[in-house]
């Protein structure tokens, strides 16, 4: 009933707002049901597709997952004329999730992107409830989606972490990095994946060198910063840790803001985050001048690869070869995994790319495999000379 309400209320607001604009189009008219304030040009559509992005708790510019994801989305979208938007929940639900991905329907939108793990019930429920309209989920494994089940309208997308988390860890310890740290935000499956193949990696840099090392490992329990995180990473950082791999949305703030106060390092999770270090360089925007980047390096997913890729599908009609299936997106599949390369984001002072190149090549080509195992309570085996203190 909630769902019909939302439906109708939307409708009314549609035709309301194209009585009084005139030729308002649909994805003008559908901007005022959202939270967001970005202008969404429309362009004539060269086919039938409408494409509308439902965000997660965040917002377009979270430098994160929100923001790849839209970016894929856009650039997509705008390549082929299609027309386009996104609804942003006013609160974290599935029922206010559920809202706004009836209101995008209403509004005409038949394809419909949502990142993030928290629309695996969402998704569950409107692959029935709108049998006409196809669904990408990123980041939604087939445990978050109820009995595990896709209809063909639904595609689920999720990444090798493990492969990101590893190349993060033997680029730090290969770099000359010894005391390493892991600030997860929520211990699911995704942000275990990445710390466990951290690990793994620096692990494996370390038995090459024969070098010590140790690393920190502690969960968040939240996928934002807050003063008691802060303060747990400045403990971290003023004890000898170089270098924190902060992975869980927002929670790299209290990483970074500990990593600047004591001149250390953060890895950046998702996307590349090298942007977020630049004013630290030279103190720009009332930032203190650091004279160096605090992100070392980024592990990142091609969040937006993968959606532009998966809605080129639909628009070649070829979106059967994925619907109503999981697909895993690693380094065997294309390059949706890595750090990046290019010089602002390259601050390594010793590991260069053609090392990188190297030991990703091995992980693409399968003779360097790493785990996927997701379980909380079953932690990477180490050699000799790697320590890892888990810290509840």
């Amino acid at each position: 009933m909630k769902k019909i309400l939302a439906i109708m209320l939307t409708l009314g607001l549609v035709f309301a707002c194209a009585a009084c604009g005139g030729n308002e189009t649909a994805s003008t008219a559908s901007t005022e049901s959202k939270a967001g304030t970005e202008s969404v040009a429309s362009t004539e559509a060269t086919t039938d597709m409408k494409v509308a992005l439902v965000t997660d708790v965040g917002s377009l510019d979270d430098e994160s997952f929100n923001q790849a994801t839209w970016e894929g989305v856009k650039s997509f979208c705008e390549a082929n004329s299609i027309d386009f938007t996104y609804f942003q929940p006013q609160e974290d639900s599935t029922e206010e999730r559920e809202t706004k991905i009836a209101e995008a329907v209403a509004a005409g939108y038949n394809v419909i992107v949502m990142p993030g793990y928290l629309f695996g019930e969402a998704i569950s429920n409107a692959q029935n409830d709108y049998p006409d309209v196809k669904f990408i989920a990123v980041d939604v494994s087939e445990g978050d989606v109820t009995d595990g089940k896709l209809e063909s309208n639904a595609h689920c997308i999720v990444f090798s972490e493990e492969q990101a988390g590893y190349l993060a860890g033997y680029a730090a310890v290969k770099d000359g990095f010894t005391k390493l740290g892991f600030l997860g935000g929520m211990a699911v499956p995704a942000v275990i994946r990445y710390g466990y193949g951290f690990v793994y990696g620096a692990d494996a840099a370390a038995e090459e060198l024969g070098t010590d090392i140790s690393i920190k490992y502690t969960y968040g329990g939240q996928f934002f910063g807050d003063a008691t995180i802060t303060a747990k990473m400045e403990g971290w950082y003023s004890e000898g840790t170089e270098v924190v791999f902060a992975c869980g949305g927002g929670i790299y703030t209290s990483a970074l803001e500990a990593a600047v106060n004591n001149k250390k390092y953060v890895i950046g999770v998702d996307v590349d985050q090298s942007g977020l270090g630049v004013d630290y360089i030279n103190g720009d925007n009332d930032k203190t001048a650091l004279g160096y980047n605090p992100f070392l390096t980024s592990a990142f997913k091609g969040l937006a690869n993968s959606v532009s890729d998966t809605l080129g599908l639909i628009k070649d009609g070829k979106w059967d070869t994925v619907g109503g299936t999981f697909s895993t997106l690693g380094l065997t599949a294309g390059d949706y995994v890595g750090i990046p390369t290019d010089e602002r984001a390259w601050n390594f002072r010793t590991f260069t790319v053609e090392e990188y190149e190297a030991i990703k090549a091995k992980l693409t080509d399968g003779s360097v495999a790493v785990s996927n195992d997701s379980s909380d309570d079953v932690h990477p085996e180490v050699g000799a000379h790697t320590t890892v203190d888990y810290i509840s």
